[in-house]
């Protein structure tokens, strides 16, 4: 399975974001979710993006329809002590059995029919609120900036540190997959390894509970 885009719920309106592009990285567009209630800033990669994400609007997202989805414990993260994290995956066949019993979202910012696969994780909220996008194959992003001040080119692996947990039946459909591992830890934490760690570096976002390798 590949990797799309990881989200970071924040709650200081996405200026943490600053702080990735004081790192080096270059920012990308960003956009309004309509009728969702979010907001994000993004910094797009070889392979993947990262998502800053946050709440502009209180009643949408408190809406019945999203408040279904669990968005609104992600981005309570700090009260309700859920995982601020979203991992999407791209939508081709080897995601077919993650997804073969998932929840259907279908947002107002996308035309009827085509409905996001969600699993909450909500017997075990420290795990990311996972999903896929209904258009098939990974999208292609000619028009968003990739090169980044700093060097860093492709994703080569996400970490994803966990509180224990109810069961981890979850934790199943990744057992073969190299480029992601979930961690049993003291903490809610991702870490993302850019370009097999050539140069050994290391910067950790305190505020977006995020470390970056490279």
């Amino acid at each position: 399975m590949n990797i799309d885009h990881i989200f970071i719920f924040t709650e200081d309106k996405g200026q943490v974001a600053d702080q990735l592009v004081g790192f080096g990285l270059t920012e990308g567009s960003g956009r309004t979710h309509v009728g969702q209630g979010t907001a994000n800033r993004k910094f797009y990669f070889a392979n993947f993006f990262l998502e800053v994400l946050w709440v502009y609007n209180e009643a949408e997202i408190n809406s019945e329809l999203i408040v279904e989805t669990g968005l609104w414990h992600r981005a309570n993260f700090r009260d309700t002590h859920f995982s601020r994290f979203g991992l999407c995956f791209v939508n081709d066949d080897t995601t077919e059995r993650l997804f073969d019993k998932a929840g259907k979202y279908q947002p107002v910012y996308f035309p009827e029919g085509l409905a996001i696969d969600i699993l909450q994780n909500k017997n075990n909220p420290k795990f990311p609120w996972t999903f896929r996008l209904p258009f098939k194959g990974q999208k292609k992003n000619e028009t968003e900036p990739t090169e980044h001040r700093n060097g860093i080119h492709s994703l080569t692996k996400s970490i994803f540190e966990y509180e224990s947990v109810v069961s981890e039946d979850f934790l199943e459909y990744f057992k073969n997959e190299n480029g992601l591992e979930f961690k049993n830890s003291s903490r809610n934490w991702l870490t993302l390894i850019f370009d097999e760690e050539a140069r050994r570096l290391s910067f950790d976002f305190e505020s977006l509970s995020l470390t970056i390798r490279y």
